[in-house]
C-alpha cells in the first residue's frame, strides 16, 4: 500500500487523546476537504509503495501497542484490511481514522474514529474544479456506512469539524440520520483550524454545545504542542 508517513508521537485527538501511539498514513484520498491538513495524504498523495512487512518492522521500533491507522482515507488502501487483521493478531490496539464513507466489510478495530465531513469540507470549483466538488458532495455522508462502522467496531467516537453554529446544527442531523442510540459522550467536537489562534475563536461555541449536548469537546493537542507540522 502507499504510505505517506509513519511516526511515533501521541495522540492528539479524541478518547484516546495523549496515549503515545504509532500512526500509519496511507496516501491517498476518495474526497477533498477545503480545510485539509494532509495534502500531502489526499490533495496531492505522495510517498512509498510498502508491503506490509515493512510497515510492521517500522512499528517494531517503538515500545507502546497503540497504532492509528489513518490517512488520508485509510479505508481505500490495498490490503488495509488484511494489514489490520495482521496487527489485530499480533495484539495491538488499533484506531482507524475514517470519513465513514467506504465500509468496514468484516474490519473490526478496536476504536474507529468517524468523522463525517460535513457541508464545510467542501472545497470550491477553482480550488479543486467542478468534478471534484460535485464527487466530494456524493461522497461526503453516507450514514449507513456510519451505522455500519458503529455496529462492528468495539468501540467508537463520532468526531466533527466545527466551525460555526451551522455546523452543529447539520452535525445533529447526521447523528439522527444514522438512526442508531448514540450516546451524547461519544459525539465529540473539534475546532475547525490548523493555528491556535483560528482554534481558539472556536472554544466559546463548542464549550456551550458540549454543555447543552452533553458532548465531548476535542481540542487538537498536537497542534497546540507541535504546530501543524508533518510527523506529529
Amino acid at each position: 500500500m502507499r504510505i505517506s508517513e509513519i511516526f511515533y508521537s501521541i495522540q492528539g485527538e479524541g478518547v484516546l487523546t495523549g496515549v503515545p501511539s504509532v500512526f500509519v498514513r496511507t496516501s491517498g484520498c476518495n474526497l477533498r476537504c477545503s480545510w485539509c491538513d494532509t495534502p500531502y495524504a489526499s490533495w496531492q498523495p505522495e510517498g512509498p509503495e510498502m508491503v506490509a512487512e515493512e510497515i510492521l518492522t517500522q512499528i517494531a521500533m517503538h515500545p507502546t501497542r497503540y497504532i492509528v491507522v489513518t490517512g488520508g482515507e485509510p479505508m481505500i488502501a490495498k490490503g488495509i484490511r488484511e494489514f489490520i487483521a495482521t496487527l489485530r493478531e499480533m495484539g495491538k490496539h488499533i484506531t482507524v481514522e475514517t470519513a465513514g464513507t467506504v465500509p468496514p466489510e468484516g474490519c473490526v478495530v478496536d476504536l474507529v474514529s468517524l468523522s463525517p465531513k460535513l457541508a464545510n469540507s467542501t472545497p470550491s470549483v477553482a480550488k479543486a474544479g467542478a468534478a471534484w466538488v460535485q464527487r466530494h458532495e456524493q461522497t461526503r455522508l453516507q450514514p449507513e456506512v456510519l451505522g455500519a462502522w458503529i455496529e462492528s467496531a468495539m468501540d467508537y467516537q463520532l468526531k466533527f469539524v466545527i466551525s460555526s453554529q451551522a455546523d452543529l446544527e447539520e452535525a445533529h442531523d447526521v447523528i439522527a440520520a444514522i438512526g442508531l442510540p448514540i450516546p451524547p459522550e461519544k459525539v465529540l467536537l473539534m475546532p475547525e483550524g490548523t493555528t491556535l489562534e483560528a482554534m481558539r475563536s472556536r472554544y466559546d461555541l463548542l464549550i456551550e454545545a458540549c454543555k447543552r449536548h452533553g458532548h465531548r469537546l476535542s481540542p487538537r493537542l498536537h497542534i497546540e504542542l507541535f504546530g501543524n507540522k508533518r510527523g506529529t
